[in-house]
């Protein structure tokens, strides 16, 4: 681990450090924020970021506005980049798949599965680097937005018990239904549509073992809204399974790190809510 960039923020310290992963066999990127407490040397419990398309770890932590409730909170914020880069590394002319476009999975198809191997990173290799490097409990939250609320959404269905929390800001919920998740998957994982629902939020609400309450924000003047994102399939299938959702459409409110700004304050306690339990 090697920090490339420090600054003092809302009485912590927001940090860039970047490390040779095992899981991408490529170097990533990984903004970490010390809350004042962990600076002390306090435990504190994680919240993990998962940033959407062609975001590196540079967006959450610049424009998010993230820092001062995870002070207020003392929540150690981790927000990783979105995919492997670098020489040698797959990558696509389209802005929705390959290098800023990982999806959070692992790809089992060529010529994406020897780096694209973000499910692993972000659940067990990035995880066991913070607690190993920085005073962090095991209390683990997950968020994200866009392809970042897929993922916060589908690591914490398929990983019951690792996480303690988990929102969204529009997500895609439902990606075997919508072009973006179908070209990906089908470039990732190959033709077998189960594969897909394995990485499905809707689907895997269905089977979820857990019932962590979800928090899903959504502007109803979002471009993505009705061909990508669909969150009333998600609030159907939460419906019909019996978990736990709060769905809130917000009104006047589009894709961008405006809106994501705007609520982050009620995300981060939703949070701690339950990682400080």
């Amino acid at each position: 681990m090697q920090r490339i960039e420090h600054h003092a923020s809302f009485g912590g310290r927001q940090e860039v450090w970047q490390h040779a992963s095992t899981s991408t066999g490529t170097a990533m990127k990984v903004g970490v924020y010390l809350p004042p407490a962990a600076l002390k040397g306090e435990k504190c419990p994680v919240l993990y970021w998962l940033s959407g398309l062609t975001c590196t770890e540079q967006n959450f932590i610049t424009k998010a506005g993230a820092q001062q409730f995870a002070a207020e909170h003392q929540l150690i914020l981790v927000a990783p980049d979105t995919s492997p880069r670098g020489e040698g590394v797959a990558n696509d002319d389209a802005y929705d798949l390959g290098q800023g476009a990982g999806f959070y999975l692992n790809a089992t198809q060529a010529p994406w599965a020897p780096h694209f191997r973000m499910e692993d990173y972000v659940v067990q290799e990035l995880p066991a680097l913070i607690e190993q490097h920085f005073p962090a409990s095991d209390a683990r939250g997950i968020f994200g937005h866009s392809m970042g609320g897929h993922g916060a959404l589908t690591l914490a269905l398929r990983h019951p018990g690792r996480y303690k929390s988990v929102s969204a800001f529009s997500p895609i919920v439902a990606p075997s239904q919508v072009p973006w998740g179908q070209k990906v998957l089908k470039a990732y994982l190959g033709d077998d549509q189960a594969a897909w629902r394995q990485h499905d939020a809707v689907a895997l609400v269905a089977s979820a073992k857990e019932r962590l309450p979800l928090l899903v924000d959504q502007g109803d003047a979002d471009e993505f809204l009705a061909g990508q994102l669909k969150p009333g399939l998600l609030q159907a299938a939460c419906e019909q399974a019996g978990h736990p959702l709060t769905l809130r459409l917000q009104p006047g409110y589009d894709h961008s790190y405006y809106f994501i700004a705007s609520f982050m304050g009620d995300h981060m306690a939703h949070h701690a809510r339950y990682l400080r339990a």
